[in-house]
């Protein structure tokens, strides 16, 4: 297990070392990528160039679930309310102020006025009433007939069913729109923050959804540029952007790089300004170079290990506990997260209030999860074909890796797991339709309530959305729906205590880590504040 560690140290050092040798060992090439990108700055303004992983998967925030696609999308469209910059804390956006009756169920937002589209549409009333409308009815003429994840996720399903919270979406006047609810929504503020209920230019959505997915139209401080598929996408400045001053950028690109070293290697030969995804072994060299700066992403996340708990053996819930006894979290940590995670025991990390600190996690240890087997009818274990994630995300650094070293954990147990693999739109396709068996995933919390890992995950009528262990237990749903319509904290907390306790009990999927993801940026990269959600606007970076 050691030499797990030793070799992805040695990666990371190698890596840096190489960085740093194509930034110094040709000081002419350097000098000209210097000169190139100066005069470049010139011509086109200030040009923040990030790099990433992975490509978007699309840009019509309703339709996405991915980190990589909201982080462009949040600069490109705006919701009604968001989030302060350094928390989930939740302030006027779109909506300047809104009022809620005393039993939870009527919403009255009061937006802006004099905001408009960047395609010289007005926002008002109007145009948010069309995006609600398109979002829950399914017979809407402009509703996706695959759904939405995220709405069927976070108020119940669709108009019509059973537990579908919005009964009504009102226009008062010309900036004013009421939410009636069919039941209180304790969440409700906290979903309207998130990425996916921006709002869109109707006009623009009109024009065909298809083409709103690859040319998104919003009121954000950035409008779509160009979108080159699997290498960049380009936002540019909005000159009528409502907050005035704002942004300091004239261009920002979305490069993408997918091995974490090559992306280190940009950001030191000047290619890119900033960078995720650092590999953590490289954080304190990164801090050390008086050209670059260290961030640290505030955690807000869990990787875990999934199961289809529909497909055999993984319908034994002793075959996931023995699993869960088999992984060494702890060598994982030290091997792939050099200090920047913390072991997971529940899907539900500890920064979100009604965290339960009464699990005691599954110990490490061989000798149990085989008899976890040998109970299970698999004395000798079984093959399992395991699906390992494309790309870096926070909570999974590197799915290959990671991966492999949990493969050679379960052989020692006799379960021989073939890793499998594929491109990031399909993966997570495919995971939705419940085609894999085991499975690397997380998820970075989007707005601070446990209902957006707790609901999402477990409600067995998200099976076919963010449900990918394809869960189905009647009392989990019935809590989760409860805890939903309860106003009062300490209530709601006991209700996700008691969630989670019977999610760790049933081994629904095994936590593995809770990450504080390391970011690297150029020195002269000012006024960048990661955002625990994963994603932030970028209207109030500036390059010196």
């Amino acid at each position: 297990m050691k030499k797990r560690k030793l070799s992805a140290a040695l990666c990371g050092i190698m890596a840096f070392s190489v960085a740093l040798t194509g930034c110094g060992g040709n000081t002419n090439e350097a000098a000209k990528q210097g000169e190139t990108k100066t005069a470049e700055t010139k011509k086109d303004g200030k040009i923040l160039i990030v790099g990433r992983g992975g490509d978007s998967v699309g840009l019509d925030p309703i339709t996405i679930t991915d980190g990589e696609s909201a982080r462009v999308t949040e600069n490109i469209m705006e919701t009604l309310v968001k989030y302060k910059k350094e928390n989930t804390e939740v302030i006027p956006g779109l909506a300047e102020k809104w009022d809620i009756t005393p039993d939870g169920k009527k919403y009255t937002f009061y937006l802006r006025k004099g905001v408009t589209f960047h395609d010289g549409t007005p926002f008002n009333a109007e145009a948010v009433k069309f995006n609600f409308e398109r979002w829950m009815d399914k017979s809407n003429p402009y509703h996706d007939k695959e759904g939405y994840e995220y709405y069927n996720d976070m108020f119940g399903g669709y108009k019509g069913d059973k537990d579908h919270v919005i009964a009504s979406v009102d226009v008062k006047d010309e900036y004013t729109i009421v939410l009636t609810l069919n039941r209180p929504l304790a969440p409700l503020m906290q979903n309207l923050g998130m990425f996916p209920f921006a709002i869109a230019s109707p006009d623009a959505v009109k024009k065909g959804t298809k083409e709103f997915n690859e040319k998104p139209v919003g009121t954000g401080p950035f409008k779509f540029e160009k979108w080159n598929r699997n290498d960049s996408i380009t936002i540019a400045k909005n000159p009528d952007y409502w907050q005035k001053g704002l942004p300091k950028l004239d261009k920002v690109i979305f490069k993408v790089i997918p091995d974490n070293s090559a992306r280190l290697t940009a950001l030191t030969s000047g290619e890119i300004d900033i960078m995720d995804g650092l590999n953590p072994d490289d954080a304190k060299p990164v801090k050390e170079n008086k050209d670059l700066q260290l961030f640290i992403r505030p955690s807000m996340n869990a990787g875990w290990l999934g199961f289809n708990v529909e497909k055999k053996p993984l319908d034994n819930v002793k075959v996931r506990q023995a699993m869960g006894h088999a992984i060494d979290k702890q060598d994982m940590i030290e091997a792939f997260y050099s200090g920047f995670a913390q072991p997971a025991t529940n899907p539900l990390p500890p920064s979100i209030w009604s965290h339960n600190e009464q699990i005691k996690d599954r110990e490490y240890n061989l000798e149990k999860a085989k008899q976890l087997l040998t109970e299970a009818g698999y004395p000798n274990g079984f093959k399992v074909k395991f699906w390992a994630m494309p790309v870096p995300r926070p909570y999974i650094i590197n799915g290959q890796k990671m991966a492999e070293a949990i493969q050679q954990d379960f052989k020692k147990i006799g379960i021989d797991a073939e890793i499998v693999s594929m491109d990031w739109a399909t993966y997570l396709d495919k995971t939705r339709k419940g085609e894999q068996e085991l499975y690397l995933l997380g998820w970075t919390g989007d707005n601070g309530d446990p209902d957006n890992f707790l609901n999402n995950h477990f409600n067995k009528n998200n099976i076919g959305g963010s449900n990918r262990s394809f869960y189905k237990d009647e009392k989990v749903t019935d809590l989760l729906v409860k805890a939903q319509s309860e106003v009062d904290v300490a209530k709601r907390t006991a209700i996700y205590n008691e969630v989670q306790q019977i999610i760790f009990d049933q081994a629904i999927l095994i936590p593995l880590v809770h990450s504080t993801p390391p970011i690297a940026a150029k020195a002269t990269v000012k006024g960048y504040v990661p955002h625990p959600k994963g994603s932030e606007s970028l209207e109030e970076v500036d390059i010196e």
